[in-house]
């Protein structure tokens, strides 16, 4: 078992602790992010009715489009933060609740967080 094994685990079992106490619901849905070693993404989710209302990710043609003027991984999350706020709003959506899927709370999770809050998404 080695240590990037042992840091998945650790991050998934977070995250199920984490899934026990946040729960998407119609009238405020949830902002999940997953996180890679190159790209970001963020989606909104009903957990009643089991589906994505909106998402956005940095792999995206529209996201690539404006990632020309960014440099650097946090900035592209910030992006990307904006982007699924600017859906979100566009689909109705004002309030959600914030899923960081067992990562830490800082860094491009934070920026994701930080580039929806801009937008006008409260959490």
């Amino acid at each position: 078992m080695g240590k990037l094994s042992f840091k998945k685990d650790a991050r998934l079992k977070r995250m199920k602790r984490i899934r026990k106490k946040i729960t998407g619901t119609p009238d405020r849905p949830r902002l999940c992010v997953f996180r890679s070693s190159k790209h970001i993404y963020a989606q909104v989710v009903d957990d009643t009715t089991g589906k994505t209302l909106v998402a956005a990710g940095s792999v995206e043609k529209q996201v690539r489009g404006m990632l020309d003027e960014v440099k650097g991984k946090i900035a592209m999350a910030e992006l990307v933060g904006k982007t699924i706020g600017e859906r979100a709003m566009a689909q109705g959506i004002k309030k959600v609740v914030f899923d960081r899927s067992g990562y830490q709370y800082h860094g491009r999770i934070k920026a994701v967080s930080d580039g929806a809050r801009k937008v006008g998404l409260t959490f």
